[in-house]
């Protein structure tokens, strides 16, 4: 069986150790790399990251991978966004102004209700483990999901929220006091996880496996 190589993008923004452990513990052949060249010609690419939308964007600019990482995507090649990295996938996002993300799925990121659906307040950032929900009419076979039973638990750290353009790119939800949260969404072969796979015990294992049979 050939061993999936996977590349985790380095740009400066978070602690790429339980992502690599993850990964490897999951049977891949793990590169960190900041180099454009390296990310744009990679078998797979996984961009994970915590911290301010703009921080990270800018992190990307300033190693010269935002061109490098829409080469890589118009191959058509598998890409795994992990929570800032999923929200960097999409157009913009209002958090702490307005800012220009990736635009590989259409669509805004935004802030979080700091009140449940009934009007009472509650925390955020909105942290802890939660179920994902498969919306109306879709699938999840042949998905990084595929073989993840509904209302399995992850375990989310967020205040922002991705709101794709098209509503079939919401691959999974979850729920935080009645608040729809876009829990894993997804366009082609680019995937985004708002939760943390790496720290989602066996569920999170699974869904990293599914990404490496891709």
């Amino acid at each position: 069986m050939t061993t999936p190589d996977v590349t985790v993008i380095d740009y400066g923004m978070c602690n790429l150790y339980s992502v690599m452990q993850a990964l490897e513990a999951c049977g891949a052949r793990v590169k960190l790399s900041s180099s454009p060249h390296e990310i744009s010609t990679a078998e797979r690419l996984v961009l994970p990251g915590v911290g301010a939308f703009q921080d990270g964007m800018n992190g990307l600019k300033a190693q010269g991978l935002v061109e490098a990482i829409h080469e890589f995507a118009e191959k058509e090649r598998p890409l795994m966004g992990i929570c800032l990295g999923m929200q960097m996938l999409m157009d913009r996002s209002s958090e702490f102004g307005n800012y220009e993300g990736l635009g590989l799925i259409k669509g805004n990121v935004i802030e979080i209700p700091n009140t449940a659906r009934n009007g009472d307040p509650h925390k955020i950032p909105y942290i802890g483990w939660n179920e994902l929900f498969r919306p109306d009419g879709q699938t999840w076979e042949g998905t990084i999901l595929n073989g993840i039973e509904e209302e399995s638990a992850v375990y989310f750290v967020h205040s922002f929220t991705c709101v794709p353009k098209d509503g079939n790119h919401r691959l999974a939800d979850s729920y935080y006091n009645g608040r729809k949260i876009s829990a894993v969404i997804r366009s082609g072969n680019i995937y985004g996880c708002q939760f943390h796979p790496e720290k989602s015990g066996l569920v999170g294992l699974d869904i990293i496996r599914n990404f490496l049979l891709f």
